[in-house]
């Protein structure tokens, strides 16, 4: 089995990031990092890509670069001096953002066309101005709750079909707002986003991910709110649904990615440790091919965890840590099946 990249036993960096964001060109997605230029060696040395999926991705195999489509800043395009003026906070209303009577109005035009038989949202000024303004405001690494909270209840109040059409609106790579705020690590935007209860969350970009797959790669903050986010996200949709290219699902991400508090989170909300992606293999398998001990361990306590599953290639997780070298790993993989087999002590 051939190593992705990085080392085996690599550890993510500390403190809470961005993900690595990709963009669509000429239907291949090519990978650039979210964070400042500063900060760039260390988001392009992250974490490693999960093993056995050689349908993930453009297939390059250079290592640094995130295979998940997720969303690029650049993908939100700047929507010039109009625009940016639609949702700023009005005169004499601190702390309040409303809806300018401009964007007001091509809302009530849009809620006019998804209210006609059939609800189709025509494309149109109005509906090209509602997508522009939506993404500007709710879809950018620095997108403020605040600003989002005042457009939702303005949506709202326009009728519920134009609210559902909004929220779940994607951009030409399938991101929706809920995929960015996730990726971008803005959960209180995530938050919102999901409190308006129409918020489509198994919604797959075109790379195969949902923004609950992408949640299970967030680097959340110190205190509990931004993880409550999370486990909500969870909760609301199917845990175990598998990206529509590779087969991964989120419980897969988060081991290959060194999220450890992510993999017990979706443990704990129902993730299938027996599930198997595109070539086969389980959870188990990238945990085991990484050397990652104590997430091995923690899949082995579950119940039903089958360590003797063998992906299409006919390998189990103990044969993929031998070859790995994870010395540590493949001894508690065969002291497990050891004492799992009939007449044990």
């Amino acid at each position: 089995m051939k190593k992705r990249d990085g080392p085996a036993g690599a550890q993510p960096s500390s403190g809470p990031k961005s993900l690595q964001f990709v963009g669509v060109v000429n239907g291949q997605y090519e990978s650039s990092s979210s964070e400042d230029d500063s900060d760039s060696s260390d988001s392009q040395g992250g974490a490693p890509r999960p093993p056995r999926s050689s349908s993930s991705g453009s297939g390059d195999d250079s290592g640094g670069e995130s295979d998940l489509g997720t969303p690029s800043g650049g993908d939100v395009r700047d929507p010039g001096p109009e625009a940016k003026e639609e949702a700023e906070p009005q005169p004499g209303t601190q702390g309040r953002y409303e809806l300018s009577p401009r964007l007001r109005e091509a809302c009530a035009a849009l809620q006019r066309q998804l209210s006609r038989p059939g609800g189709v949202a025509r494309d149109s000024n109005a509906a090209r101005l509602v997508a522009q303004e939506w993404f500007r405001v709710s879809s950018q690494r620095r997108s403020q709750a605040e600003v989002v909270a005042g457009v939702l209840r303005g949506l709202a109040r326009l009728g519920s079909p134009l609210l559902t059409h909004v929220v779940n609106l994607a951009d030409d790579n399938g991101n929706t707002a809920l995929h960015y705020s996730v990726s971008h690590g803005n959960l209180a935007i995530s938050s919102l986003l999901l409190d308006t209860g129409v918020c489509d969350v198994s919604c797959q970009n075109r790379a195969g991910y949902s923004a609950l797959m992408l949640a299970s790669l967030a680097s959340v903050g110190q205190g509990p709110e931004d993880m409550a986010v999370v486990r909500r996200l969870f909760t609301m949709g199917d845990v175990n649904a598998k990206a529509s290219q590779t087969g991964q699902t989120a419980l897969m991400l988060a081991i290959s990615h060194g999220r450890q508090n992510m993999v017990a989170a979706l443990l704990e909300c129902g993730a299938d440790v027996n599930a198997q992606d595109a070539d086969g293999a389980t959870a188990l398998m990238c945990a085991s091919e990484y050397g990652r001990l104590d997430t091995v361990q923690l899949l082995l306590s579950q119940p039903g965890c089958d360590p003797a599953i063998l992906d299409n290639e006919g390998t189990s997780a103990l044969a993929i840590a031998l070859e790995a070298e994870q010395d540590e790993v493949a001894a508690l993989l065969h002291a497990h099946l050891s004492s799992s087999q009939p007449g044990s002590q």
